[in-house]
C-alpha cells in the first residue's frame, strides 16, 4: 500500500483478530501502525526500507498460536425499538422477538474501527443476523443507534448519515475524549447488548472542570480566508479507534516555516488555502510564512507625531504599507496587521508564529481534522491565537529558498501499484497514466476529486473494507479516481489501483483546484527525493 505501508490479506475476522493482537503484543521493527479491517490488516512503517521488512517478516508469522488474549466484556444496554427492527425481522425469518434474541443472546468482538472516531464494526458468534444495507442510506442517524449490516453490527457514536438497519438504542457514550481509553468499545473487546425498557444517558466518565485560561495576546483573525486551519504533523497511531493522521497537508513547508521562527518541526500553525488569510498582531510577534509563494503586506497606522496636526477634516489616518519576503522571519508589531494575497503558484500556505499556535491538543496532537471533527474549529474572524513555548533554538533561521510549487503546467506525480491493481485490465493502468487529470472544485483535505477519461474495472460488486492510506488513488464505480490526502477515512471499500509516493505527497497537497496532474509509475526500487517537483533518485534496495 504504498511506500510505507503493508496491506496484509487473510482468510477471515479470526486471522486478522490473530494478526492484530501478535503485532500489538510483539511489534516489528519499524512499525508504526496497525490497522485491521474485515479481511485485511495494514501495517504502517517509519520507512520504505521498513515496509519491505515487514512484509517479508509478516509471511513467516505463525498465527495458529498466536497470543490472542480474551478482550475486555462492554455491556451496551439497549432499547430494541429500532425504525427497521420488523423489517430485519422479516428478512431474517426470526421476527422482531427472535431478532432482539440473537442480537442479545450472543457477544459480539470489534474486529476493527472505521468510518468515524469510536464506530466498531462487531462480528457475532453465529451468522443468523445477516441482512443487507439499505437500499437508500438515511443522511441523518441518530447517534447511540444500535445497528446491523451484513454480518457486523455496530453503534453510531453520533448523529451521522447511514445505511445500516436501526434496530435499537443506547445510552452508552461510545466515543469521550476525556476519557483514557476514548472508545468505549475498540478492537478486541467484546460486547454483550443487554435488552432494557428504557435509555439512560450516560454521563461523560471524566467531564472537563477547567475552562481554557483567557487569551490576551498572540494573533487575533481578522479575516480567515477561504479556510484557515490550526495544523501541525498530525495524531498518528490512533487508525484502530478510527482517527486518521490529519496534519499539515505540505510537512515541508510547515517544517520550514516553523524552523524560520525557531519554532520544533512539530508546532501548530495555520494552514491556509488560496490567500486572503489577514491576522493582526496582539503584542509583537514574529512570523515567517512558508508554502504557496504569495505577496505578504504588512499595515500599520502611522506613528504618533506631536509636531504634525491631527486630522482637522475627518478623515482616516493614512495607513503605512510594506511588504516582506516569502520563507523568512519578520516582525509583526503589536497592532499591524499581515495580509497573505493570492498564491502565485501553489495552493496552501503555512504561517507560523514563534512559540507555535497554542491550543489544547487532542490526542496529542493540535490539528484540525475535517473528516472527524477532532480537533479545533476552522479559524474564524474574532478568535485570538495564543503564542506557546514549542521554541528550537533562541535564534530565528536565515532565509530559505522554496522549491518549485505547481503552476499552469502539469505536475508529475510518481505512484506505485495498489493492492487492488488487479479489479483493473492493462488498458485501465496505461489509460491512469496516459493522460492528463483536472483537480475538480469538489476536492478537500479528504481526497482531490480527479476528472478525466474513467477506468473501467473489470470485476463487478464492492471490496469488503480495508485499511487505506494518504495518497491512495481509491476508484469508485463511477471509474473517477479520488486521491486520499491526510483527512482521509482509514478505511474504503473502492478499490486501490495505485499510490502516489509518500516523498511527493506534499507536492500534491499544492495542486490547486481545477490544476492538471499526470501520474507517472515509479521505477521499482525508487525513493523519490523531498522537495524535487518531478524527478527521482534511484537508490540500492
Amino acid at each position: 500500500m504504498g511506500t510505507r505501508a503493508v496491506l496484509a490479506e487473510l482468510s477471515g475476522t479470526q486471522s486478522v483478530l490473530a494478526l492484530q493482537a501478535l503485532l500489538l503484543e510483539k511489534p516489528l521493527p519499524g512499525q508504526l501502525d496497525v490497522l485491521p479491517a474485515a479481511e485485511t490488516v495494514l501495517v504502517t512503517a517509519d520507512s520504505s526500507v521498513s515496509a519491505r521488512r515487514i512484509a517479508e517478516q509478516l509471511l513467516q508469522l505463525d498465527l495458529e498460536g498466536g497470543v490472542q488474549h480474551e478482550g475486555e466484556l462492554v455491556v451496551i444496554d439497549t432499547v430494541y425499538d429500532g425504525e427497521d427492527l420488523a423489517e430485519v425481522g422479516e428478512l431474517t425469518g426470526l421476527g422482531t422477538d427472535g431478532v432482539i434474541a440473537a442480537h442479545s443472546g450472543q457477544v459480539w468482538t470489534v474486529a476493527f474501527a472505521g468510518f468515524a472516531p469510536g464506530f466498531g464494526y462487531m462480528v457475532g458468534e453465529n451468522q443468523a443476523l445477516n441482512v443487507p444495507r439499505r437500499a437508500s442510506p438515511r443522511t441523518a442517524v441518530p447517534g447511540g443507534s444500535v445497528a446491523l449490516a451484513g454480518t457486523y453490527s455496530a453503534v453510531y457514536p453520533r448523529p451521522s448519515p447511514g445505511g445500516w438497519q436501526l434496530i435499537g438504542r443506547t445510552g452508552a457514550v461510545m466515543w469521550d475524549l476525556d476519557r483514557e481509553q476514548p472508545a468505549l468499545a475498540g478492537p478486541g473487546h467484546r460486547v454483550q447488548f443487554r435488552a432494557v425498557r428504557d435509555v439512560v444517558k450516560m454521563a461523560p466518565e471524566h467531564p472537563s472542570v477547567s475552562a481554557a485560561a483567557p487569551v490576551d495576546a498572540g494573533l487575533r483573525i481578522i479575516a480567515p480566508g477561504v479556510q484557515s486551519l490550526i495544523q501541525d504533523l498530525g495524531r498518528h497511531g490512533h487508525s484502530g479507534l478510527g482517527v486518521s493522521a490529519a496534519g499539515a497537508l505540505d510537512r515541508a513547508s510547515l517544517r520550514r516555516a516553523n524552523r524560520l521562527v525557531g519554532n520544533a518541526a512539530s508546532a501548530a500553525a495555520i494552514e491556509t488555502v488560496a490567500g486572503g488569510l489577514r491576522v493582526q498582531a496582539v503584542g509583537d510577534r514574529v512570523l515567517a510564512v512558508a508554502g504557496a509563494p504569495s505577496e505578504l503586506t504588512i499595515e500599520a497606522l502611522p506613528y504618533a507625531d506631536a509636531d504634525t496636526d491631527a486630522d482637522t477634516d475627518g478623515g482616516a489616518e493614512e495607513v503605512r504599507q510594506r511588504t516582506v519576503p516569502m520563507a523568512a522571519p519578520f516582525a509583526l508589531l503589536d497592532g499591524e496587521t499581515l495580509t497573505i494575497g493570492r498564491p502565485l503558484a501553489g495552493f496552501r500556505s503555512y504561517l507560523a508564529v514563534r512559540g507555535g499556535v497554542d491550543v489544547a491538543p487532542v490526542l496529542g496532537s493540535r490539528s484540525t481534522d475535517t473528516m472527524s471533527g477532532i480537533g479545533p474549529p476552522p479559524l474564524a474572524a474574532g478568535r485570538l491565537l495564543a503564542a506557546g513555548a514549542e521554541t528550537a533554538s533562541a535564534a530565528v533561521g536565515n532565509p530559505e529558498l522554496q522549491p518549485e510549487f505547481p503552476g499552469t503546467g502539469v505536475t508529475v506525480l510518481d505512484v506505485v501499484p495498489g493492492p487492488r491493481a488487479d479489479w483493473f485490465d492493462q488498458s485501465a493502468l496505461d489509460s491512469l497514466t496516459n493522460q492528463e487529470w483536472s483537480v475538480r472544485p469538489q476536492s478537500n483535505r479528504v481526497g482531490m476529486r480527479l476528472d478525466g477519461a474513467a477506468l473501467q474495472r473489470t470485476r463487478a460488486g464492492e471490496l469488503p473494507s480495508e485499511g487505506t492510506v494518504a495518497g491512495a488513488l481509491q476508484v469508485p464505480p463511477e471509474g473517477l479516481p479520488v486521491l486520499f490526502l491526510a483527512d482521509h477515512p482509514i478505511t474504503g471499500g473502492y478499490p486501490v489501483i495505485a499510490v502516489v509516493v509518500d516523498s511527493q505527497l506534499d507536492l500534491a497537497a499544492q495542486v490547486p483546484i481545477g490544476g492538471r496532474i499526470r501520474f507517472r509509475w515509479a521505477p521499482a526500487g525508487t525513493e523519490v527525493v523531498k522537495g524535487s517537483p518531478t524527478g527521482t533518485v534511484p537508490q540500492e534496495a
